[in-house]
């Protein structure tokens, strides 16, 4: 449907300090979550409420609630660092996973693992992932959570690139990608410039 690049001050300043080679995975984790957080109360703007009636102290009155549940896909592993600031606005939402591994000779992405949530078809799906770089994984965690019958999903990453963005949008047309950054370009490794360097990698703390 659409990339959004969220632009707010707060959005901006996290991600500056997480781009520095010098920030630690701590202060990387914290950052990435304060990030994710902010985001999803941007992407979420216009979300479907219903009425329902509730008791107050005082009287019976008209409330609204989300007309759906929230459902979280992190791309493993480096998504996972991206679920407890959402969860810390919607502690409600439900988390299914999707386990993805590029070969090395033929840059074909695999799936390893996928575990879907009840009734995951009637929900908001968000697949998250920190980096949007060739598209591959995004565009098989898509096919994935199509296959179990979601009509709607969102895509939010981190930073993203256009390449990747016309990929996955070119096969799935009707996803909403967000980033909080458009980056310049891929690297001849495929990584993005300027970036993050191996989001996964900063966020454990591997090599």
């Amino acid at each position: 449907m659409a990339f959004t690049e969220l632009k707010h001050p707060l959005i901006i300043d996290k991600l500056t300090r997480m781009r520095k080679i010098e920030t630690s995975s701590k202060d990387f984790r914290q950052n990435l979550n304060e990030i994710a957080q902010l985001m999803v109360y941007e992407i979420f703007r216009d979300i479907k409420l219903v009425p329902i009636q509730i008791q107050t102290p005082m009287v019976e009155t008209t409330g609204y609630t989300v007309d759906k549940p929230i459902v979280l896909v992190p791309i493993l592993r480096a998504g996972i660092g991206m679920l407890d600031g959402i969860q810390t606005l919607i502690p409600t939402a439900k988390v299914a996973h999707i386990g993805l591994y590029r070969d090395e000779e033929t840059l074909e992405i695999h799936q390893y693992f996928a575990k879907k949530t009840e009734n995951i078809q009637d929900s908001y799906v968000i697949i998250v992932d920190p980096m949007l770089a060739t598209g591959g994984s995004a565009i098989k965690a898509i096919d994935i959570v199509k296959s179990w019958g979601v009509k709607e999903i969102k895509f939010v990453c981190l930073v993203a690139v256009e390449y990747g963005i016309d990929r996955v949008l070119e096969k799935h047309a009707d996803v909403e990608i967000y980033a909080a950054s458009k980056d310049k370009e891929l690297n001849e490794k495929g990584y993005i410039v300027p970036g993050l360097g191996d989001a996964g990698d900063r966020i454990f703390g591997t090599k």
